[in-house]
């Protein structure tokens, strides 16, 4: 999920570049001329270059923007940016992610290479900032509605969003967004996508208020993801929808959630309490199993898809089902005591720092794992519209469509639906996997667009 997963970055680094330059005992060096600024290039991995861009500034740091992995910003360490030499490293990386090169001044570019875990590849590096995947369906504006950032409390902390709205007159439906697993924002971006953007501006035009928000510890909403459970993050919603309810130009009774991935978890866990006043729910890509469980399906499914070998995959099932035992009894310690354990089995080029071990067992991890979805699934009597893609390997229909069905059986009003050919993020995929994600272009099919739209315009009339 992202959503119940983790992406790992490609294999790249760098490779030192022995120098030679001889100069004459009796000359004294020329100043280094600093190497400053936007530059790009691609790392040459066979048949699969990645696109990257690197910043230098005049401080002596450097920062770097890998599009296709949605990394944008990250510092770069032991940097040094003159003229003859040029090296950073990425830190906290597996397999230790070095480069070096050397400006060439007859071609106004810096000659280097990336080494990582022993594999060095070419890179070198022009003017100029990295040019981002297209990305057409991205909703720009000006937009045909009013569009306002706002904040509203959940307990002890702030949560910040984006409330947008139909100029048209009278009071709306509303729904409200609940993003994937992670620490994402309110558009919920994902390398180079914002789907929740796309998916608020489809629903705002068709006529609906739409609320989304930054994740805890994200954007401007205050509090700390990893130590949260989920019914903080059900309190969350509870906290939109108040908002959503106390706004005059919204229909109270007539408020929604659109879940997608782990938001397909949070949504019947907020809707299901007897109080919640909601009136409807969609579960994109929403899981009818428990946590545990979709983590190692979908571990067995995308490795199997990258052609890892069935020894090493059976390692790493075999790992995460101890792991789900520990958390299933509540002992944060002895999980993270075997997390590090099995991290220091690990080949020392596919290991993670520390601090990245210690981040994956946490309170919310926890919840993630343990969360059993039946009991609210079940508890529906409200319209729903569940739906998967068939080619969905983080929440695989295989796993889901059926108990879904089973669990949503005496609810009047259940819709559940499997789009052929779509991945977890509702795009036109081949094989499913995530590191595909960034190479389609398309955000969300217009299919599952249309779709959405039109079961909430038959049950929900705009100023209906």
């Amino acid at each position: 999920m992202r959503t119940l997963r983790s992406l790992v970055l490609a294999s790249f680094a760098v490779v030192v570049l022995a120098a030679a330059a001889c100069s004459s005992s009796a000359q004294q060096p020329a100043p280094a001329v600093r190497v400053s600024g936007d530059w790009h290039g691609n790392v040459e991995v066979p048949n699969d270059p990645i696109a990257v861009g690197v910043t230098f500034t005049e401080d002596g740091t450097a920062t770097i923007d890998i599009p296709l992995q949605g990394i944008a910003d990250a510092p770069l360490s032991e940097v040094k940016a003159d003229q003859d030499n040029v090296t950073f490293a990425l830190p906290k990386v597996a397999g230790n992610p070095t480069y070096q090169g050397k400006y060439d001044k007859g071609s106004d570019s810096i000659l280097g290479r990336l080494t990582q875990s022993g594999k060095t590849f070419p890179l070198n590096l022009t003017h100029g900032r990295v040019e981002l995947p297209p990305r057409p369906q991205q909703p720009r504006p000006p937009f045909p509605y009013k569009s306002e950032d706002v904040t509203y409390r959940s307990g002890d902390i702030t949560i910040a969003g984006t409330l947008t709205e139909p100029n048209t007159p009278g009071t709306h439906p509303a729904v409200l967004l609940i993003p994937g697993s992670g620490a994402v924002d309110r558009d919920e971006e994902i390398l180079g996508h914002k789907p929740f953007l796309l998916l608020a501006d489809t629903l705002t035009r068709a006529g609906y208020v739409v609320l989304r928000s930054d994740k805890r510890g994200v954007g401007g909403t205050g509090g700390d993801l990893q130590d949260s459970d989920y019914n903080d993050l059900a309190n969350d919603i509870g906290a939109g929808v108040a908002f959503l309810r106390g706004r005059p130009e919204i229909d109270g009774k007539r408020i929604g959630l659109l879940g997608h991935s782990e938001g397909g978890y949070l949504a019947p866990l907020y809707a299901a309490r007897p109080d919640s006043g909601v009136a409807f729910a969609i579960l994109m890509a929403g899981p009818a199993v428990p946590g545990s469980d979709v983590i190692q399906e979908q571990t067995q499914l995308i490795l199997t898809a990258q052609g890892v070998q069935p020894d090493v995959i059976g390692k790493q099932i075999g790992y995460q089902s101890a792991l789900a035992s520990v958390l299933r009894v509540g002992d944060l310690e002895a999980a993270r005591t075997l997390a590090h354990q099995y991290n220091d089995s690990l080949p020392a080029d596919e290991r993670q720092s520390n601090e990245a071990v210690d981040a994956s067992v946490s309170i919310y991890m926890q919840a993630l794992s343990n969360y059993d979805p039946a009991p609210a699934l079940s508890a529906l009597r409200m319209p729903v519209l569940a739906f998967f893609g068939s080619k969905d390997l983080q929440v695989p229909p295989a796993q889901s469509e059926g108990p879904m069905r089973a669990l949503l059986a005496k609810d009047p009003d259940a819709t559940v639906h499997v789009f052929d050919g779509l991945n977890h993020l509702m795009q036109p995929a081949d094989k499913g996997t995530p590191d595909e994600y960034a190479k389609i272009q398309i955000t969300i099919d217009p299919q599952v667009l249309t779709y959405i739209t039109a079961w909430l315009t038959q049950r929900f009339p705009p100023n209906g």
